[in-house]
């Protein structure tokens, strides 16, 4: 077993690490009844920001802007399927083959397993398990989800009957309808006022989503990264290579105290990693009541949070520690995760200190790199061989 030592920190705090910015290649839609289609943003959403004041009404019209409202119709995805790194691989074979040549990188993943290795420095109660295999020089990487850990699908989730306190289906399916009051499916010059007027009335679901995936490198580590985005904020440029507006919507209690101030802080660590890693510029807050009210909205730019921690906050986290933490903890994966046909499982136990590194043999490395992606890398392999064969002869 290889182990990583997370503290002291302070060795993290001298150096500064390079970072590429994240830049979007390839992307793909979930559709609403979660149908998979590489290379397409039919799913794509438009922010619109949610209507919270009405003429002459102020805070009581503020006080009617439920996040609670269709909580019976929502449509949620079952989250219990494992879908390993299904999409993320069929979208990248697809982007391949149409440009005609491999993207490589040291890893494979999702956008959340480097948030929780980011976030792990600042985070004590920060868990995670992953499984890890190597296959063409790099490193595929996903959550371990085991099976009797799985919650089984009971249809539509049910809040507190007593009232005494929402549940935390109610309190997860806020985030997911402040989303929909603040997005729309199509771009503002094409929707009617209607149809903006008109997002608290429909149906919430979590089916569809838009994921972009990005090639990014943090120190002398190469990665590609999918993740689901929110909204695009007027449009995606024309030029590939330009920044594009993403915006994170997120939902949080109105703080009011001290207390209160410093959990925000300690949830910003996570509203910042997960956008800085996906390269969103802007992160949307909606601050909301006890009992789901949506109260006002914050803004906060990605790259000025750490700045605003350090010079406002408490001091519960530090950005550029994380950015070398996570330096230094992919160069040891890098390391220690070797030798194709292998499964190694990479944990990290509440309030633990270390990092762990160790192989298995419950997990097939199948599960994590689909047979159709292995084969077809196979194939582009000995396509590029047997083009230098040609041209040496």
């Amino acid at each position: 077993m290889a182990t990583f030592t997370i503290r002291p920190l302070d060795r993290f705090v001298v150096a500064k690490t390079a970072i590429k910015r994240p830049r979007e290649f390839a992307y793909f839609s979930y559709d609403d009844e979660h149908a998979l289609y590489p290379l397409s943003d039919k799913s794509l959403s438009y922010y619109y920001p949610p209507f919270m004041d009405g003429p002459g009404e102020g805070e009581q019209h503020r006080a009617n802007v439920s996040l609670s409202n269709g909580f019976e119709t929502f449509r949620k995805h079952d989250d219990s399927i494992n879908e390993h790194l299904d999409a993320l691989l069929d979208t990248l074979a697809a982007y391949e083959d149409r440009e005609g040549h491999v993207v490589k990188a040291d890893f494979i993943t999702w956008r959340g397993m480097m948030t929780k290795i980011m976030t792990a420095p600042s985070d004590m109660f920060n868990e995670f398990e992953m499984n890890a295999t190597c296959f063409q020089g790099t490193i595929f990487l996903e959550e371990h989800k085991a099976a009797k850990s799985m919650p089984p699908n009971n249809g539509p989730p049910r809040s507190d009957p007593h009232g005494a306190r929402p549940s935390q289906e109610m309190m997860q399916y806020w985030g997911y309808k402040f989303e929909a009051l603040s997005t729309l499916r199509k771009p503002w010059a094409e929707v009617s006022r209607a149809e903006i007027e008109s997002r608290d009335n429909m149906i919430v679901s979590n089916e569809a989503q838009y994921c972009s995936i990005v090639t990014t490198g943090i120190g002398d580590t190469s990665l590609i990264l999918g993740g689901e985005v929110d909204a695009v904020m007027g449009a995606k440029p024309d030029n590939a290579d330009d920044p594009i507006p993403w915006v994170e919507l997120k939902t949080s209690q109105q703080p009011v105290d001290q207390r209160d101030d410093i959990k925000y802080e300690r949830k910003l660590l996570k509203f910042w990693a997960q956008s800085f890693l996906l390269g969103v510029p802007k992160i949307i807050v909606g601050f909301r009541s006890p009992d789901g009210h949506l109260l006002r909205l914050q803004e906060h730019e990605t790259q000025k949070i750490p700045g605003m921690v350090k010079r406002q906050g408490q001091g519960t986290w530090d950005g550029n520690i994380c950015i070398n933490f996570a330096a230094e903890v992919l160069r040891f994966l890098k390391a220690n995760v070797a030798g194709d046909g292998i499964v190694w499982r990479i944990s990290r136990k509440p309030k633990s200190g270390t990092i762990n590194v160790f192989p298995i043999e419950d997990v097939s490395v199948d599960s994590i790199i689909k047979p159709s992606f292995r084969a077809y890398r196979e194939r582009m392999l000995a396509k590029q061989v047997a083009t230098k064969l040609d041209s040496s002869g």
